[in-house]
């Protein structure tokens, strides 16, 4: 995922440097003129221009440390100094037969890439200003030996195509990345929004359901106690004795269902042992399926502990109810360690027919119409969740020697692990743990 910046924050940061290396490049470039060349500049007042750019820079640094964005206008301020004391030294040198004139096209060139079109206007104004003066009236220039004059002037504009190139290239290459960059963030983050807010829909509307089926769910209960009492002295119920005994343990899930949801409303965090929490986790889901042959694969980390238990069992439930949906005689559950230490994976795999082709671009992205006698969203839920934890659901067939089928791998990152058995001290609260 790309992350969203600030890209004025970039554009000016940037500017610093730049301004840095044209300082050491006007210094070394009068320091090669008036050596080698013999050119008689007036030497106090470019030092004096250049003495002003590099406090100018150092405020510029100042501000690049700032803990506030800067603004477009402040943007044109660094830029029009720029203009500004390049118009000076040309003016000291030469004016419009300086070689190095062009160079307020670089900077026209950036000023275009990082702000809007009516300041870059303005910009534009004041270089096309700038140098119409120079042409009128500017220091000229006072060399040694004037045969020479047309070589010096070659190579100078040889050295100030190079230089343009360098900082085009350089500066408005890496601004139009960061902004695309930014585009495809604020993109991604659309999208995630529009996921959320579907989440939340669902979410709403299950907390609904969990309400309204409160009562009932008890009148079941009482119904289904004193139909297992009856039964002891009822013949012909007593065949119905299992049966009500395992009805009665559904109820028992359900009801535990709905206290973890109030519980879920009150309770800040749900940090548990993954081997502890898991040993319990696979013995419910038993009692939900028990039918179903289900196996556990290994032995989980004793070392790892899981920040929202209750949100990584929502999902963990969700795949392996759909394992169960798609294979009866075989579902099974590992949890281990990635090979770099720093996620913890759950992997559920079944022997059921696989992926259907026409739910594999959609399946995590939106609801879709199950077709193994599910509601459509269990897969849509788990993806939302496993996206708040930071985490991800990969889902793809399984082929080999024996049986095909499917596996979900979900792959959580790890916020704080235990060392020498004890708790990690002052570990800071991860995200899990403010999920609603």
């Amino acid at each position: 995922m790309h992350r969203i910046t600030n890209t004025g924050r970039v554009n000016l940061g940037h500017l610093f440097w730049l301004r840095s290396l044209a300082i050491i490049g006007q210094l070394l470039t009068i320091a090669f003129v008036q050596i080698f060349l013999g050119a008689k500049l007036p030497l106090p007042a470019m030092l004096l221009v250049i003495a002003l750019e590099v406090l100018f820079n150092a405020l510029t640094w100042w501000r690049v440390s700032q803990q506030r964005p800067e603004s477009n206008m402040e943007l044109f301020g660094q830029i029009w100094v720029d203009l500004g004391a390049l118009s000076a030294l040309l003016f000291l040198s030469g004016g419009t037969t300086n070689p190095f004139v062009s160079l307020y096209l670089p900077s026209l060139a950036i000023a275009a890439a990082v702000l809007p079109w009516y300041l870059m206007a303005w910009l534009a104004a004041f270089a096309v200003t700038c140098y119409a003066v120079l042409g009128f009236n500017s220091v000229p220039l006072n060399i040694e030996n004037p045969a020479n004059l047309f070589d010096y002037y070659r190579s100078g504009m040889w050295v100030n195509f190079m230089v343009s190139v360098g900082l085009i290239a350089w500066f408005v290459a890496r601004m139009s990345r960061a902004l695309r960059l930014r585009d495809a963030a604020l993109g991604e983050a659309q999208q995630r929004l529009l996921q959320d807010e579907r989440a939340v829909a669902l979410g709403v509307q299950a907390a609904t359901v969990a309400h309204e089926i409160g009562t009932p769910l008890s009148t079941i209960a009482m119904l289904s106690e004193e139909l297992r009492d009856a039964a002891r002295t009822d013949a012909g119920l007593a065949s119905y004795r299992a049966d009500l005994e395992l009805l009665e343990q559904q109820i028992a899930l359900c009801t535990s269902a709905l206290a973890r949801l109030r519980s879920r409303a009150t309770t800040t965090t749900n940090r548990q042992p993954v081997d502890e929490w898991l040993e319990s986790f696979a013995e419910q889901w038993r009692l939900r399926h028990p039918h179903v042959t289900f196996e556990r694969l290994g032995a989980p980390p004793a070392d790892v502990s899981l920040d929202d238990t209750v949100a990584v069992g929502q999902i963990l439930t969700i795949l392996l109810d759909n394992a169960a949906r798609a294979s009866r005689d075989h579902v099974t559950l590992s949890c281990a360690l990635a090979p770099r230490g720093d996620q913890i994976v759950f992997e559920v795999c079944d022997h059921g027919p696989g992926i259907p082709a026409s739910l594999r671009g959609s399946l995590g992205t939106m609801p879709v119409n199950s077709t193994q006698g599910g509601h459509g969203v269990g897969l849509y839920l788990a993806f939302s969740a496993a996206a708040r934890l930071n985490g991800s659901i990969e889902l793809a067939d399984v082929y080999g020697e024996g049986p095909r089928g499917t596996r979900a791998v979900l792959r959580l990152p790890l916020t704080a692990r235990k060392t020498s058995g004890a708790s990690p001290q002052g570990a800071a609260p991860s995200n899990t743990e403010k999920q609603a």
